[in-house]
């Protein structure tokens, strides 16, 4: 019986690690669809598009993790703004 409840743990921790691991693949690639849409001069639909749906993918697999109680351990270096020199 106790066994069993580690392995459970186990699988938890496990389900939880790539949820999050797929939550930063997900944020890099709204991010870079983002970019890619700001610097190209005649952005189109389609690219626009791409941009929309990278970002509805984020969410919806970010809300699944706050309703998991999910907390990740490191801040991505796209979340950190440097525009400004004073942290407070």
């Amino acid at each position: 019986m106790w066994f069993g409840g580690f392995k459970r743990q186990n699988i938890k921790a496990e389900y939880d690690q790539r949820l999050l691991d797929l939550i930063n693949q997900l944020k890099e690639e709204w991010d870079h669809a983002v970019q890619t849409q700001n610097a190209v001069a005649d952005s189109d639909i389609e690219m626009t598009q791409e941009t929309a749906l990278a970002k509805q993918k984020f969410f919806f697999i970010y809300k699944e993790a706050r309703l998991r109680h999910i907390k990740n351990d490191h801040i991505q270096a796209s979340v950190i703004s440097y525009d400004h020199d004073d942290f407070q």
